[in-house]
């Protein structure tokens, strides 16, 4: 069946920032530009003796920052205060900074125009507080291949199998919803689901999804925290509710993420934290207290004015570099990357719906006889290459790839982002390549 999930990959209306030009560098030997990032040219020392030029290969767990990301962030600390609090000018433009983050953030991700922009720490805290948000007699339908950012936060979820076929994940969803409706319980319902997964980095068919989830009358919500770094989210155009999304994968590692999508529930719930902000009202009584509309119910205290500025700026920045063309090029260097290690003997490519499913820029594998920690750490050690190695915060599902008596207990994750080069990863194809054939030969 094929998804409508990304293709073709479309650029959200943000505007770019007039201050702060798009900072572009070119690869030596890759087709398409690369964004800037902080920190490009660190070395690290091997413990062979010497030292060389590292190579990130785990943006899946946290992206560097992006070089406009910085200077956004520089130029807000310059006149930084607290937002929504004082009358002093410093404060007046952070609460403006604060704000126009909310809309440039809202617009990258396609929000209707009465969908809500939550600021949130990550896609964790964003999936909590909808969690908490759900009204009572609300049941929520989730894989159990999901991380666990998306999986955990449910009271007492409908849990379904992981799939093996695209066309299954939709029929388990309608199957699922079906039964829900059963007697014409008209109880709300939320459908979780991932549109890229942080394990394999296969797109799952969220659009799919969503037609058949509206059709029973339910809504979704996406966590988009591995898909949103490598191809546009359009909220609108994919049919989703709910919308999660974290910075520090987005390349603006501030500690800031969002969860923007329809309001009605966020604006009838009690706030996700009480204090400043979350109030409008405190009167002398115990109960007298009145709560905020609008985002500003659930973001109580002083709120994380870097974060947010920081995440827009990422925002803009994957806007304005296109990032169809990014992901044209990150395909490229994904082909390269799974060719090189599935060439290698006894490496087996992690896949949940089969080595031609579309996917972002994530590998996982493992090793016959070799522990996936023991990999990493040679990795890093002997070769200066960073990947993660255990079970991702996935753990139902990457225990399920790796049921092969063969393989080892956990596997090792390779990922790709803005910074990464043809030369990188023919440098760990041949790391993987050399430590497996040592490892064999003991």
């Amino acid at each position: 069946m094929p998804s409508t999930v990304l293709a073709p990959c479309h650029v959200s209306a943000v505007t770019p920032s007039p201050r702060r030009p798009l900072s572009l560098v070119s690869g030596s030997s890759d087709a398409a530009p690369r964004l800037a990032l902080v920190g490009e040219g660190l070395t690290t020392p091997l413990s062979t003796g010497g030292e060389v030029e590292y190579a990130n290969f785990d943006y899946a767990a946290s992206a560097p920052c992006l070089a406009s990301v910085a200077a956004a962030v520089t130029e807000a600390l310059g006149e930084y205060a607290s937002a929504h609090r004082g009358a002093g000018l410093p404060s007046q433009r952070t609460t403006e900074r604060y704000e126009l983050a909310r809309v440039a953030v809202g617009e990258f991700l396609g929000c209707r125009e009465d969908d809500a922009v939550v600021f949130t720490r990550n896609t964790t805290d964003a999936m909590n507080l909808l969690a908490h948000a759900l009204p009572n007699d609300a049941r929520v339908v989730v894989f159990a291949s999901e991380h666990h950012a998306t999986l955990l936060p449910w009271r007492e979820p409908v849990r379904l199998p992981a799939p093996s076929i695209l066309v299954e994940a939709v029929r388990s969803v309608d199957a699922a919803l079906r039964e829900l409706r059963r007697g014409g319980d008209d109880a709300p319902i939320l459908v979780a689901v991932t549109g890229a997964s942080n394990v394999t980095g296969e797109l799952w068919p969220v659009a799919e999804i969503g037609l058949v989830a509206h059709r029973h009358g339910a809504r979704v919500a996406l966590d988009a925290a591995q898909l949103a770094p490598h191809c546009a989210v359009n909220v609108a155009a994919l049919g989703v509710d709910y919308v999660a999304i974290s910075g520090h994968k987005l390349y603006a590692p501030f500690g800031a993420g969002a969860l923007a999508g329809r309001a009605d529930w966020l604006e009838a719930a009690t706030p996700y934290l009480a204090g400043g902000g979350a109030s409008s009202h405190v009167g002398d009584a115990t109960h007298d207290i009145g709560w905020a509309a609008g985002p500003a119910r659930h973001e109580a205290g002083t709120p994380n004015v870097v974060g947010a500025v920081a995440l827009a700026e990422a925002c803009r920045a994957l806007a304005e570099a296109d990032q169809a063309a990014l992901a044209v090029g990150e395909a490229a260097l994904l082909t390269r990357l799974r060719r090189g290690l599935n060439a290698i003997p006894g490496l087996h490519d992690l896949t949940l719906f089969g080595p031609d499913c579309p996917r972002v820029g994530i590998a996982a594998f493992a090793v016959e006889g070799l522990d996936s920690g023991e990999l990493a750490r040679v990795l890093s050690d002997e070769y200066g290459i960073g990947v993660r190695a255990g079970l991702f915060c996935a753990h139902p599902l990457t225990r399920r790839l790796l049921l092969d008596a063969a393989l080892p207990a956990t596997a090792v994750r390779a990922s790709l982002g803005v910074g990464s080069t043809e030369a990188q990863v023919d440098r760990l194809v041949t790391a993987v390549a050399e430590i497996s054939q040592r490892s064999a030969a003991r």
